[in-house]
């Protein structure tokens, strides 16, 4: 099984890219993770482009999520929602319903205590105007993350660590239905 793995932050040393790494290394060896890098390489979503020839950045996007099984997103919360980046990226897939039924995990991780909720929620929403299959145990927020990662992006929260074990199953069990 095959899953993008995509940060909503650009930032190089953004701490949702370090627990999306840690959640990749945790992952059981059955399925397999592609971080998705393109984000900022995508252009400004306009109808205008998004025709028969879109730019190759968004080709090269929607064939990582045609190609893929499932989809995991961390994000930050800029500003009470996702960053711009991330919405932007989300845009693109509109037309081309590539998140239709894609068994998706969407999570939230903040150094506050909210964890990022107003930009889960705002994630919550715009997947579901996708058609995007949001896993109910891939909805998590994570407060106070800093706490939750060493120097090394290892995980040191026992209760996060099974969390994302029930969302590697939740995939797992989506993939044996779709087969």
């Amino acid at each position: 099984m095959r899953i993008l793995a995509i940060s909503g932050s650009l930032r190089a040393s953004s701490t949702n890219t370090r627990l999306v790494h840690a959640i990749m290394r945790l992952a059981p060896t059955e399925i397999e993770f592609l971080m998705y890098e393109g984000l900022g390489d995508l252009p400004h979503f306009t109808p205008d482009l998004d025709g028969d020839n879109p730019p190759p950045s968004v080709l090269a996007l929607r064939q990582l999520l045609r190609t893929t099984d499932g989809v995991l997103i961390c994000t930050p919360e800029y500003a009470f929602g996702v960053p711009g980046s991330l919405k932007n990226g989300l845009d693109w897939t509109v037309s081309s319903g590539d998140f239709s039924v894609k068994p998706v995990a969407a999570i939230s991780a903040s150094p506050l205590w909210g964890g990022g909720d107003k930009a889960h929620a705002s994630l919550l929403l715009t997947l579901t105007a996708l058609g995007a299959n949001i896993l109910e145990e891939g909805k998590i927020i994570i407060p106070m993350v800093n706490k939750k990662l060493d120097a090394e992006s290892n995980l040191l929260d026992p209760a996060l660590v099974e969390n994302l074990q029930a969302v590697f199953k939740a995939f797992q069990q989506s993939n044996n239905q779709q087969a």
